[in-house]
């Protein structure tokens, strides 16, 4: 009995010892241990597909690119976060938190939610999703689960979550659907945009802290891209030739300033072994805009996919034929980028060597650490 008892013990040993090593396979090792993402239909890759939402991506043409066909991601292929985790050597894609399951949550989950937002409310105008909080909270249940597989010891659980990846990226719809959307929500007439901004940077910060304290130590956040530029906000402006929505694009440049304060205030030391990273969405999406025909693009005011003025009155449809030459296109469909696009901003995000697009380090950076 005391073999099979020595045994045991020698098992888990080494199971311990693989689940704290590099993930490696024939192709490579991973350069983290984990990858776990937050946010909204940016980078959801399938887990609104069985809710009650019009916040949903699982039909054709959707993933006409994709190698793996539809599945809920909101674009035509990759997503920011696809090519993220392709650069940071792993040989799958992150699961969608819907579906991942046992051991394979070692290596992450995707908690991101098409309409979701930092508020609980953003995103009700659309239907079901999970919010910030409630991906949160699925988060929390993740590392409960994981417990297990460090035979319920907290050091080495906190050791493997320490040297994964974190990616949150939220803010778009408390724009898009919230504050902009005053037939429906309250905030715009509540709020000013210098207020508003603050009381998501209040509400997102306490966020930051929880995944903090659940473990997450590598964090990488988003800044919220120009929205006011995307075929659905061009589709309303009002013949003034304006080629994007500046009271928009104003308001949110007062939250991204406040959330680079935030990654400071987590990098200056009342967050021991924070290493947080600041990606500047807004300035590297409108350098590729305002750049197009250098990264390839031909047409960045209109969507490939979707119906009336600049393809953005309506967002794709089910079965509708999208746009032939996906790769000069900057906009998938009224609201999100094409694969083409999303792996030059990865790519800029991973390997950026300027401060204007990563802060104060770049993706590769913070995963060698």
């Amino acid at each position: 009995m005391s073999i099979f008892r020595h045994i045991s013990s020698w098992t888990i040993l080494i199971f311990l010892h693989f689940a704290n090593a590099k993930a490696c396979n024939n192709n490579g090792c991973s350069q983290v241990r984990g990858f776990f993402i937050f946010g909204d239909s940016l980078v959801d890759n399938g887990n609104n597909n069985d809710m009650l939402t019009l916040a949903r991506a699982d039909y054709s043409p959707y993933g006409v690119d994709f190698s793996e066909g539809v599945t809920g991601r909101f674009t035509n292929g990759r997503t920011f976060v696809d090519v993220l985790a392709q650069l940071l050597g792993f040989p799958n894609y992150i699961p969608p938190y819907a579906e991942a399951r046992g051991r394979a949550l070692l290596q992450g989950a995707n908690y991101a939610s098409g309409a979701s937002g930092i508020r609980d409310e953003t995103g009700n105008n659309l239907g079901d999703h999970a919010s910030m909080n409630q991906q949160i909270s699925s988060f929390a249940r993740t590392v409960r689960q994981l417990r297990r597989y460090f035979n319920e010891d907290d050091n080495s659980l906190c050791n493997h979550l320490s040297k994964s990846i974190f990616y949150s990226g939220l803010g778009s719809n408390d724009y898009l659907n919230n504050y902009f959307m005053r037939d429906y929500y309250s905030t715009g007439d509540q709020y000013t945009p210098a207020t508003y901004a603050a009381s998501l940077i209040h509400d997102y910060t306490k966020q930051l802290t929880d995944l903090y304290n659940l473990g997450a130590r590598k964090v990488v956040v988003a800044g919220v891209g120009p929205i006011g530029c995307i075929p659905y906000q061009l589709a309303r402006l009002d013949g003034n030739n304006s080629r994007c929505n500046e009271e928009i694009n104003s308001a949110i440049s007062l939250f991204n300033a406040g959330l680079r304060r935030v990654v400071d205030r987590f990098n200056g030391g009342r967050f021991p072994g924070a290493r947080f990273v600041y990606l500047d969405s807004f300035q590297s999406s409108q350098d590729l805009i305002e750049n197009a025909r250098t990264y390839g693009f031909e047409v960045i005011d209109e969507g490939c996919c979707g119906v009336g003025k600049n393809n953005g009155q309506i967002t794709c449809l089910p079965l509708q034929m999208p746009c032939d030459e996906r790769g000069k296109y900057f906009f998938w469909d009224a609201f999100h980028s094409t694969e083409a696009a999303n792996v030059i901003l990865a790519k800029k995000a991973y390997g950026s060597k300027t401060r204007s697009y990563t802060y104060p380090m770049n993706i590769q950076q913070l995963a060698s650490l």
